[in-house]
């Protein structure tokens, strides 16, 4: 079993704040990663890994990653919800670690959604 660096357990950590993050219900933004057995098949693990990795590099503390089962959309996988408070949430198909990115840094961090990737807009909502 390899050893654990530095770098991984600052990883660590910081998807575990996530958690605590959401345990108390204090953020701005929640991202839902859609990991039902055909989202995880089309790729949602990747999905995730690099979402995980988005929140750690722009190191916001206030947007709070989670994941569901199957969205119903198959065909779509893998999906995203967004949800940033106070505003419309957004369901996101064919997602990809680029498109995923961009997602992030326009809609999540910048409250812009990107229509040219959404499936709906307002289906949902935890606030």
């Amino acid at each position: 079993m390899a050893k654990l660096t530095i770098a991984d357990l600052k990883k660590i950590k910081e998807r575990q704040q996530a958690t605590f993050n959401l345990r108390e219900g204090s953020h701005r933004a929640k991202v839902t990663v859609h990991m039902g057995t055909c989202g995880i098949a089309a790729g949602a693990r990747d999905i995730m890994s690099a979402l995980l990795d988005e929140i750690a590099e722009a190191k916001v503390e206030d947007v709070i990653s989670t994941t569901s089962g199957c969205a119903g959309l198959c065909a779509k996988e893998p999906m995203m919800t967004v949800e940033v408070a106070d505003k419309t949430p957004v369901k996101y198909g064919d997602v990809t670690v680029d498109k995923l990115k961009e997602i992030f840094k326009e809609h999540v961090i910048g409250g812009n959604p990107i229509e040219k990737y959404a499936l709906v807009m307002g289906s949902e909502t935890t606030y």
